[in-house]
């Protein structure tokens, strides 16, 4: 059973839509037991970090998650939610994420013909092998939606997308993934990332 973590930001339901369709079964809940006794964890997000990640810490959920991670449970990040797993995010300020993943999170800067938020559908650029990787190829096509990307974060990186520059749109250390993208936005590309990480031991 994954557990999709209610924090008071994200997707929540699509999420949940998109995991009955591969035939997952999964809870939304913000209940500690409950993250506790699932196989694996989704952090969604939407919205301003500084926000998401005063909630996350207020709820006491930022320290079920990363004990649960360090007990070797897969987790993934979608959006703001994988910007969480980040060291820091400089949205509005200067704020700490999880610190699961090495690496910061800034604005997209971009010549002036690239609208800002990055909104649409965008080919993978795929950089390393991961097993969240197992059922998509090369240039394949995501849905971006966001003003902010993670920096700095060269060891974790599996999947980029050009938008004027090279944009950080897949990582992973370890059982923690992210997607800057939305999957449940996706189609069946991103179905087929759900169900590969559904699938991590």
């Amino acid at each position: 059973m994954i557990a999709i973590v209610d924090y008071g930001v994200g997707n929540l339901f699509s999420l949940a839509s998109s995991l009955k369709a591969i035939g997952v079964d999964s809870v939304v809940t913000g209940d500690k037991k409950v993250i506790e006794q699932a196989d694996k964890l989704i952090l969604p997000g939407v919205g301003a970090f500084g926000d998401a990640s005063f909630k996350l810490k207020s709820s006491g959920l930022d320290v079920v998650i990363k004990e649960q991670v360090k007990n070797g449970k897969p987790l993934l990040g979608v959006c703001l939610g994988m910007q969480m797993l980040f060291e820091k995010s400089y949205e509005y300020g200067e704020y700490e994420g999880l610190g699961l993943i090495k690496g910061k999170v800034i604005a997209i800067d971009l010549p002036k013909e690239y609208k800002i938020p990055h909104i649409g559908w965008n080919a993978l650029e795929l950089v390393k092998q991961s097993p969240i990787l197992k059922y998509i190829n090369q240039n394949d096509h995501v849905y971006f939606v966001h003003s902010y990307h993670a920096v700095d974060c060269s060891e974790s990186l599996v999947a980029t997308t050009e938008y004027g520059k090279q944009i950080t749109a897949i990582v992973q250390s370890g059982k923690v993934y992210g997607c800057q993208f939305h999957p449940e936005k996706s189609g069946d590309v991103g179905l087929k990332i759900l169900k590969a990480f559904c699938e991590e031991k």
